[in-house]
């Protein structure tokens, strides 16, 4: 990605955009409604933006479904989010798989029940030739837990203290052979990374809206790719017109 300002008619589209699906709760209390049908509502938001996704010319996204810290939510919640995820699968696999999406899968799936498992498995080995868009679902996902994992990985291979690297690292890391994001956004205003892909955003550019999840849209997404096109990326280094002994 080109670190200079658009300017014009140019847009600076991210290749990789990972959204903090956030406010689901919120949004539902806000409305009299339970806690579930604001995840429900959330679940049915993400078609749109995978659809504007597409149309934006997006070619990675990451959405964070449900961290490792989410099964001490209340046990009806977890059982009712593992439901919608399921049905998810069901109702959406068919139509996504025709419309070239790659489904991929980040984070641990042996704490999902066997029949998820069979479910997601099955998804990504139907769309694993798809490349008009990746969808990324980290769903018992955290980012610490993804570190360990690629460490205990290192040691189970042998790998001598001299020999580990960042890139090494990286190649054990459940986004390996996926770009890191350029784009983070978080919806419903809370200024957190909540574990999120910790190793991988160190240079990611952040963008928080006031907006709950099932509201965020793709007028809302452009704004956050607007945004972005106006950053200067400097990756830890300076401008050369700005520098100055």
């Amino acid at each position: 990605m080109s670190d200079t300002k658009p300017t014009g008619q140019a847009q600076a589209i991210p290749q990789h955009v990972a959204i903090i699906m956030d406010g689901n709760g919120r949004w539902a209390k806000k409305r009299g409604l339970p806690r579930l049908a604001g995840h429900q509502a959330g679940t049915e938001n993400l078609r749109r933006i995978i659809r504007a996704c597409v149309e934006l010319g997006v070619r990675y996204l990451t959405i964070y479904a449900f961290s490792t810290e989410n099964w001490g939510r209340p046990r009806e919640e977890v059982e009712g989010l593992l439901k919608i995820l399921e049905s998810v699968i069901e109702k959406e696999l068919r139509e996504l798989h025709e419309e070239g999406v790659q489904l991929r899968h980040i984070g641990r799936l042996e704490k999902l029940p066997a029949s998820l498992r069979t479910q997601v498995k099955n998804a990504i080995e139907l769309t694993k030739d798809n490349d008009r868009l990746t969808v990324v679902v980290a769903f018992n996902y955290g980012g610490k837990d993804e570190i360990v994992h690629a460490v205990e990985q290192l040691i189970r291979a042998g790998v001598k203290p001299e020999e580990v690297s960042e890139s090494l690292i990286a190649s054990q890391l459940f986004t390996a052979g996926i770009p890191d994001p350029e784009l983070i956004i978080r919806t419903s205003g809370e200024m957190r990374l909540s574990n999120f892909l910790i190793w991988q955003a160190a240079y990611s550019e952040y963008y928080v809206t006031p907006a709950y999840w099932p509201d965020f849209d793709k007028e809302e997404l452009q704004k956050a790719i607007d945004a972005y096109g106006l950053r200067n990326r400097r990756f830890g280094s300076v401008d050369d017109e700005n520098y100055k002994d």
